[in-house]
């Protein structure tokens, strides 16, 4: 393990399928949901969905950089959500399912900015990415019921139809990136 992990805030719609997805990454020790990028302290889920906090749902990731480096970790994040859609992924529409990195450091925005243009480049998605990379301010773990959600509720018919095939193209592109894997 690392001397030093490191903390990574990204929003990439729900944020329960963002949990689920980087929950199965070598390296990554926690992700914990919540709201990042508002302006009211402490939220509360129906606040942050009611639009006017400004927050967005994002998760925190805490990893060990010797195992995944933020760069791999945003490349997960270009392939796994549409970064080019304006507050919506998929029928969950408004700020609050913004596309976001909130960088905690000068390196992070320079590697972010980075990632974002070479995503651009590769011609991942045939539109232009949207997200918003933007400094880090603060994050309120979401109500304990939304923690691992995935998990803890892979039979719900959210999980089935918008979760499931997340987690398929997560095994599928970066199969050497997951827990249990060969290094």
């Amino acid at each position: 393990m690392a001397e030093k992990m490191e903390t990574a805030t990204l929003a990439a719609g729900c944020f329960w399928c963002v949990e689920a997805v980087f929950g199965r990454l070598r390296g990554v020790e926690q992700v914990v949901s919540g709201y990042a990028g508002g302006n009211v302290a402490n939220p509360t889920y129906q606040e942050v969905c009611g639009g006017a906090t400004g927050h967005a749902e994002a998760v925190q990731i805490t990893f060990d950089p010797e195992q995944i480096s933020f760069a791999e970790l945003l490349e997960v994040f270009w392939r796994t959500h549409d970064p080019t859609t304006l507050n919506r992924q998929g029928a969950d529409a408004g700020t609050q399912y913004r596309s976001a990195v909130f960088y905690h450091d000068d390196r992070q925005r320079e590697i972010a900015e980075r990632s974002q243009r070479e995503a651009d480049a590769a011609g991942l998605w045939p539109d232009p990415i949207v997200t918003e990379i933007v400094p880090f301010t603060s994050f309120y773990p979401a109500e304990n019921y939304h923690q691992d959600y995935y998990r803890l509720n892979r039979h719900q018919p959210y999980c089935r139809i918008v979760i499931d095939p997340k987690i398929s193209k997560l095994q599928k592109a970066f199969s050497d990136k997951l827990k249990g894997s060969a290094s």
